[in-house]
């Protein structure tokens, strides 16, 4: 079944801040008007209705607004039917499906190309709270100390209940230079965290890596964005032509991006049309998508690291390895970010990121249920990391990487 797609994760980029990320397909639509910003007539209001909905109340609603409200002359009509529309979007009871107006869907689409000005972090929602999923590498938010798990509380002093991860980050971004403060609360601390965060332009960095001492390819993968193919095989190419004996692949923190992406760097790691993530529509069909590389790194032992801020397309590819090749997974469980999102532009510049498939590994395990659960537990405690003297990526200073050194050096 052919399924028109650019897929992203949902993610929203809340230096920013998308999603959190999680998936998405470019459909363009062209509609043919709009409600005039000063309503004298309305056209098209029966375009595409269903005749079994009766739409009577939202007029009358309207009507009695514009008649009683003590500043009516003050309404702006175009807000109240982007309020109408958004309404109608978080009634599905979807955090990840979500109406932009305009100039919401002009930022969401910086956030795709990887560079942007704001704080550096990716939000989400969990159990109704604003969640940093991860903060950005070298971003004024990770070097403020904000770390995944955290929960949002306030944004310059206005708290955030009911707030959508979008309104979030539009609040959280802003111009270069300017600063914002926010409250926290962080599972363990008995103090709200206050950080007020100097905006900066972030530029979302998509793949590092080095050979350790031992031969290790040490492989970085920090965000699945539009820039993450060129570097990741620019990266497979060297790791390949390193003589690295085996490979530690490193998803800690990250927030997800493009579905397309995790598939093309599959075809790196996994023979040809070797499974790497089932999608699973509301009509019953599923979609297979395939590995369709040159595998040149499919034969080198290989671990993957991941915790709580590793999602969507990050779980993807780690549930895909782990299936297809039984690569072991270190660290924790993953975030559980694992909804296919498409996004729907209008012909005002507006869109809908609308929810239409769920993701699955190719074993069939639900990424959205409960995330993908690590072959090897090894928590980091955060509050852990000053007294202990722990440094992310450096062995010796880093236990999950320790761990899976031991274990890798253990494959063959």
């Amino acid at each position: 079944m052919q399924r028109s797609r650019i897929i992203l994760i949902v993610s929203i980029l809340a230096a920013l801040a998308v999603g959190f990320g999680a998936g998405f397909g470019y459909v363009k639509r062209q509609e043919a008007s709009a409600v005039d910003p000063i309503v004298k007539q309305v056209i098209n209001q029966d375009e595409g209705r269903s005749s079994a909905v009766d739409f009577s109340l939202f007029w009358q609603v309207w009507d009695r607004l514009h008649a009683r409200y003590v500043d009516a002359n003050a309404l702006d009509t175009q807000k109240l039917v982007y309020g109408a529309i958004s309404g109608m979007v978080a009634a599905a009871g979807d955090p990840y499906t979500t109406f932009f107006e305009p100039e919401l869907n002009k930022k969401f689409q910086e956030e795709v190309s990887g560079a942007f000005s704001g704080v550096g972090m990716e939000l989400g929602k969990r159990d109704s709270n604003l969640v940093v999923i991860s903060p950005i590498k070298d971003s004024p938010a990770m070097r403020a100390g904000i770390r995944a798990g955290d929960i949002i509380l306030t944004v310059d002093g206005t708290p955030v209940d009911g707030w959508s991860v979008e309104e979030a980050v539009s609040r959280i971004r802003g111009k270069k230079g300017t600063s914002v403060t926010l409250t926290m609360a962080r599972e363990g601390a008995t103090d709200v965290l206050t950080f007020t965060l100097v905006r900066d332009t972030i530029r979302v960095p998509a793949v590092d890596w080095r050979r350790l001492d031992d031969g290790t390819a040490y492989l970085q993968i920090m965000s699945f964005n539009a820039n993450v193919d060129d570097e990741f095989s620019r990266a497979a190419r060297d790791i390949a032509a390193s003589g690295a004996q085996r490979m530690i692949i490193d998803l800690r923190n990250n927030p997800g991006g493009l579905l397309d992406s995790a598939v093309n760097i599959a075809g790196w790691l996994l023979k040809p049309e070797s499974t790497v993530v089932q999608e699973r529509f509301s009509d019953g069909l599923s979609q297979y998508l395939r590995a369709n590389g040159n595998a040149r790194l499919a034969s080198l032992p290989t671990v993957v690291i991941m915790n709580g801020g590793s999602a969507s397309a990050a779980e993807i590819l780690a549930g895909a390895l782990h299936d297809v090749r039984s690569v072991p997974l270190v660290g924790e469980t993953s975030f559980g970010k694992g909804s296919v999102q498409q996004l729907e532009e209008f012909y005002n510049g507006s869109s809908l990121k609308v929810t239409v498939a769920k993701w699955f590994t190719p074993n069939g395990v639900s990424i959205s249920d409960s995330g993908i659960a690590p072959s090897v537990k090894v928590t980091m405690d955060p509050k852990q990391f000053e007294a202990n003297g722990w440094q992310i990526g450096t062995p010796g200073k880093d236990p999950q990487l320790d761990r899976a050194l031991e274990i890798v050096r253990g494959l063959k």
